[in-house]
């Protein structure tokens, strides 16, 4: 039995229905309690460096050996008349790694609206809306369906990762838009072959370059697209995208050199070496992370959160496990699909866009060691694509008039699943005051409980630790002090407090502390670094 093509009307008014109720949800999970998760260690730096203060200048002006308030340390959060635009600028090309983009636009909404977490991750938010524009008009581009970018829309609306990145302070909602955008004028370029079509995709490589350094791999792969496309031929359209390519390219060598020059100070927790069992459990865990967020269901004591790590170390319940096999299938059947049901120049484009910007890290770790392909904010090419093709699937099956009715309804029932698990890992993150995607912060908030609770604490860490514990000062109390230190020996300012507390103290720091006879340390959360001090 099939649906009657009577009854198809119908059919795609619930289903646009249906659409339109998931993208609402995605828009509301977007802006719900911006404020409520840690304010991580990244977006301590993004507003600093937004605000004109390079992380040096920040640790060697911050008061030492002094008691502080909060608003003390969060002075350098905020702009200020004393710091300007070329502040900002200097500060940014400090920390190259990050094309400035998204941190000048936020200078500017600083300056709008003023510096508070709400409005630092608002931008990101508002930015993240202009996906849904965007996927669907790739989607209309590869397949001439206006169902599968609905779908698609759906799919990223409650798709965990957008989600989180949406939620985020630093450039991620802004490169994922530049990817879609570059992508979409690629195939428009492609189709009309004119020189203002492919003068608007020289204007989204540099769009998408300044919005993340790591767009040089979408844009390589674009290249390798076109050449397979055209027969290994030099022909026009691929000499047409080398010149595009380079114009936009041009662009980016000033920073390009100021990457280099910083080059040795920035990205070194990513060669951290794991062994192969890790990253194996940890590609299985980020490739779920397009439809489902694994962190649901689980003790927090469970996660070994480690500095610079994108996905934690989970202890798996055998259910759960279970999901995560079915959707790794379900992602392989949906390539498989769009490669046996659609024409070389649409499934090469998106199994391209999936392939080359994520084989290039992960060939990088099993070669050279390190987790780059574990960081599942640098693969956000590979989810776009995949949800590109998990969309067709569904889109195809469920409207399909050749295959049997018990069939239709379990694509049916696949699309109501996958919504589901997006639905509810999204509902759980909204009201959660940490997540694993704030890494060496994610205990700050069990950690500030700890400290909130005594009546005059004072909690005292190490000046070149200032960024760390900036980032806890947003769950502390006012009637919290601070103190920084500039060495190994901690100044007579520690009377009267009812409680003092070492707080990721440097190495040299806490090494001193031990060995004399003059404090005793006793830890109070272990994976948060948190000692109380004790005469």
């Amino acid at each position: 039995m099939k649906i009657a093509t009577k009854n198809y009307k119908a059919y795609f008014k619930y289903l646009h229905a249906l659409f339109v109720i998931v993208l609402a949800l995605g828009v509301f999970f977007r802006f719900v309690n911006l404020d409520r998760k840690v304010y991580w260690i990244d977006e301590v730096h993004t507003s600093l460096r937004v605000s004109g203060y390079k992380k040096t200048e920040f640790v060697d002006e911050a008061p030492v050996n002094r008691i502080l308030k909060i608003a003390d340390l969060q002075k350098f959060q905020h702009l200020s008349p004393e710091k300007d635009w070329g502040d900002t600028f200097n500060a940014l090309a400090g920390n190259a790694e990050h094309t400035p983009l998204y941190y000048l636009m936020a200078r500017l909404g600083m300056q709008l609206f003023g510096s508070s977490v709400t409005v630092t991750r608002g931008l990101a938010a508002l930015i993240s809306l202009l996906v849904f524009p965007c996927i669907y008009w790739l989607c209309l581009e590869l397949f001439k369906s206006p169902l599968v970018g609905w779908m698609a829309m759906a799919l990223i609306a409650v798709s965990p990762i957008h989600v989180l990145y949406a939620q985020e302070a630093r450039e991620y909602s802004l490169w994922t838009v530049a990817i879609l955008l570059a992508s979409v004028s690629l195939l428009r370029a492609m189709r009309l072959n004119t020189k203002s079509s492919w003068g608007i995709y020289a204007i989204t490589v540099v769009f998408g370059l300044y919005s993340h350094m790591l767009s040089i791999l979408v844009f390589v792969g674009h290249g390798i697209y076109i050449f397979v496309i055209e027969r290994f031929q030099l022909s026009k359209k691929f000499i047409n995208y080398l010149l595009a390519s380079f114009l936009g390219f041009i662009t980016l060598v000033p920073w390009i050199i100021v990457y280099f020059i910083n080059s040795s100070t920035v990205g070194e927790w990513t060669f951290q070496q794991l062994n192969y069992l890790t990253l194996i459990k940890r590609w299985l865990i980020i490739l779920n992370l397009a439809f489902f967020d694994v962190k649901i269901g689980y003790n927090d004591q469970l996660f070994d959160v480690e500095e610079g790590n994108d996905v934690a170390q989970i202890g798996f319940d055998n259910l759960l496990i279970y999901v995560l096999f079915i959707i790794v299938f379900l992602i392989i059947y949906s390539m498989y699909f769009l490669c046996k049901n659609t024409e070389k120049n649409n499934w090469l484009f998106v199994l391209n866009l999936i392939g080359l910007p994520t084989l290039t890290l992960v060939i990088q770790d099993v070669i050279s060691g390190g987790q780059r392909s574990t960081i599942g904010r640098y693969l956000i090419p590979g989810y776009l694509g995949i949800q590109i093709a998990v969309a067709y699937l569904l889109t195809t099956q469920i409207t399909s008039t050749s295959i049997k009715y018990w069939q239709q309804k379990f694509w049916q029932l696949v699309m109501i699943a996958l919504f589901s698990l997006g639905i509810i890992s999204c509902a759980v993150s909204s009201q959660a005051e940490t997540w694993w995607n704030k890494y060496s912060s994610y205990y700050n908030p069990s950690v500030a409980e700890i400290i909130n609770e005594s009546a005059q604490p004072l909690v005292i860490s190490s000046q070149k630790r200032v960024s760390r514990i900036t980032s806890l000062s947003y769950e502390l109390e006012p009637k919290v002090r601070i103190l920084l230190v500039d060495g190994k020996q901690i100044p007579d300012l520690i009377n009267g407090f009812s409680d003092i507390f070492l707080f990721r103290p440097s190495g040299e720091l806490q090494s001193e502390l031990e060995k004399q006879q003059k404090y005793k340390l006793q830890i109070v959360h272990k994976f948060g670094s948190l000692w109380r001090l004790q005469k």
